[in-house]
């Protein structure tokens, strides 16, 4: 009884395959912000300059809202793979209130994500961002974006492999 939903392998498991799926999304959100300077090559740090970039920069709004979507939870992206691993994870060992909680607080967390690609996909533009991510960066935000995307799913097998054979080494 006095277990916990992190406290098991499956717990454990659950919380590495999310930890490493949010450092993927985590990264890739942070590359496009990195991205965001204006003329003078100011960093633009506000959501409401995002206003409009699916019609200003659409490869960076496309990566923005993939990030987004999948740090929502929103289906068929890799975070909501994530998110479903633990909270399986808790209701797996009884912890009922700790998923709905988990949920309830993902649901609040995915207005915000959400309302970052309605600015940039329906709101009107204000000006366009200067600069073009270099290549490293505009790789790596490529990269991560195929990773959450449904083609990471090819990447789930290997990745529960790898997290199941780490927290089973803990135990």
């Amino acid at each position: 009884m006095g277990r916990t939903a992190a406290g098991t392998a499956a717990g454990v498991a659950s919380v590495l395959f999310y930890l490493t799926v949010y450092i993927v999304m985590t990264l890739g959100s942070f590359l496009v912000v990195l991205q965001m300077r204006d003329e003078s090559g100011e960093p633009v740090e506000t959501i409401a300059s995002l206003a409009g970039m699916s019609r200003t920069r659409p490869m960076l709004a496309l990566a923005m809202a993939i990030f987004m979507f999948s740090l929502a939870g929103i289906p068929p992206l890799l975070g909501f793979n994530a998110k479903l691993a633990v909270f399986a994870a808790a209701v797996d060992a009884g912890l009922f209130p700790l998923a709905v909680a988990g949920f309830v607080a993902s649901v609040i967390g995915a207005y915000y994500y959400l309302r970052v690609v309605k600015v940039m996909y329906f709101d009107e533009p204000v000006a366009a961002f200067s600069g073009k991510p270099g290549l490293v960066e505009g790789g790596m935000m490529a990269v991560a974006a195929v990773v959450v995307s449904p083609a990471g799913w090819l990447l789930l097998p290997a990745l529960g492999i790898v997290t199941v054979n780490a927290a089973r080494s803990l135990f």
